[in-house]
């Protein structure tokens, strides 16, 4: 397994969560606002605010990241796992150009030989280096997230709802290079959404979060087609998904 999550816990807040997810694999964790699954992510990252405790183990290629040294995290951060957020204006630096930005991981983490240019256009944004991100629209924004957190080929690439700011186009375009992207690269996927028919067009499996805890997990197909658990159940039915079966 690329990543292994066992027993989390997070402040009385997220409760005895354990799932996997390996090499190449897309996994979705889906859930209403406040069930948890932003907070899970940010754990795994080692993001959680001071004021929160995480317990339990997460490992990413065995390697046990709770209670890692910032130091250990900062080399993995960037570099082995990558976050893309929901708004992108947070992760970007607004006096930077795009290009700087793209190109910074890999100075930090001493990775040359690919061109930041290169990696935007792999993206859909040729030509557009030189620019600051006010001058780019939210899904362009997005477009220079996504290849700053592909830029030094991550085992793992987590998405926290990084398409719900955006209109239907954009966000199909957006999940179109998040797909090309990972596979590419053999990358585990976490992504994050309360949106099923985005669960159902990206990730292989999904699990179900509320109230800090797992209720539901299984294969995609299993989770959408014969949920078991009564929230899942209602989801489906609020989601587009049941108006089209």
């Amino acid at each position: 397994m690329t990543l292994e999550v066992h027993g989390l816990g997070i402040s009385g807040l997220v409760r005895d969560v354990s799932f996997g997810i390996a090499r190449g694999e897309r996994v979705g964790l889906i859930g209403e606002s406040g069930s948890g699954k932003s907070l899970t992510a940010l754990s795994i990252m080692g993001l959680l605010p001071e004021e929160l405790a995480a317990s339990g183990s997460v490992k990413l290629d065995g390697r046990e990241l709770l209670g890692a040294p910032e130091k250990e995290l900062s080399r993995l951060r960037g570099n082995e796992m990558s976050m893309v957020f929901q708004e992108p204006m947070t992760a970007l630096n607004p006096a930077m150009r795009v290009g700087a930005q793209v190109a910074e991981p890999m100075r930090i983490h001493r990775k040359g030989g690919r061109d930041p240019e290169a990696l935007l256009a792999s993206v859909g944004l040729p030509g557009v280096a030189r620019a600051y991100p006010h001058q780019l629209s939210g899904g362009q924004r997005q477009r220079v997230v996504l290849a700053i957190a592909l830029a030094n080929d991550p085992k793992l690439l987590i998405c926290d709802e990084p398409t719900t700011a955006l209109d239907v186009t954009v966000q199909a375009q957006i999940l179109e290079l998040i797909l090309d992207g990972v596979r590419e690269r053999e990358s585990a996927l976490l992504f994050i959404t309360h949106d099923l028919a985005v669960v159902a067009s990206v990730c292989e499996r999904v699990l179900v979060m509320l109230d800090g805890e797992i209720v539901e997990a299984g294969t995609t197909r299993d989770v959408l087609t014969a949920p078991q658990h009564e929230y899942t159940k209602k989801l489906l039915a609020a989601s587009d998904l049941e108006a089209s079966r």
